[in-house]
């Protein structure tokens, strides 16, 4: 391991068990548990379906942006996830259990964080004035599943960084398709 990815780690580790220590740490799980089921894919879906049916400006783009933004998002993630096979922290640390169990077996990149930001990033091009709080809940989706115990802050980042280039592709494809 060279030394970027020893200090990547050494910070990864300090800050997960930061966040794990907090006093409010098991109540936090709780609420987290609800804010990562918003990043399942299934309200994606519901919203963009309803979006394309009644929003005659934008919403039948917004869906089909979004399905060939999350066409090049999902094997992306599928790639780098078994390409680098990072393990989870729950895996990786004896003396911790998650708060959920994971879907999967490796933690980077999260792919509730990649689904999260490609959703606010194209949705946020189609309807500008809700980029903040789109932004803010894809965070938000990330950091829960920080405080379960399923990811180290730089699988957020990094699933982060993958949804917003998948979301910009996709949107620069349709504009060109």
């Amino acid at each position: 391991m060279n030394s970027l990815q020893q200090k990547i780690t050494r910070f990864d580790t300090l800050a997960f068990h930061w966040c794990l220590s907090r006093p409010r740490a098991p109540e936090l799980a709780v609420v987290s548990r609800w804010v990562s089921r918003l990043g399942d894919g299934l309200f994606y879906i519901l919203l963009g379906a309803v979006l394309a049916l009644f929003e005659p400006e934008e919403g039948e783009r917004f869906l089909l942006a979004g399905l060939l933004a999350f066409g090049i998002e999902l094997p992306s993630y599928l790639l780098l996830k078994n390409l680098i096979r990072r393990d989870r922290p729950c895996d990786r640390f004896e003396d911790f259990a998650a708060y959920i169990r994971p879907s999967d077996r490796f933690s980077f990149p999260s792919g509730h964080a990649a689904a999260a930001f490609t959703f606010a990033a194209v949705m946020a091009a189609h309807y500008p004035s809700l980029l903040l709080p789109l932004y803010l809940i894809a965070g938000l989706i990330g950091a829960a599943r920080v405080m379960l115990g399923v990811h180290y802050p730089t699988d957020i980042l990094a699933g982060a960084l993958l949804g917003i280039c998948s979301a910009q592709l996709g949107i620069l494809l349709f504009t060109i398709i």
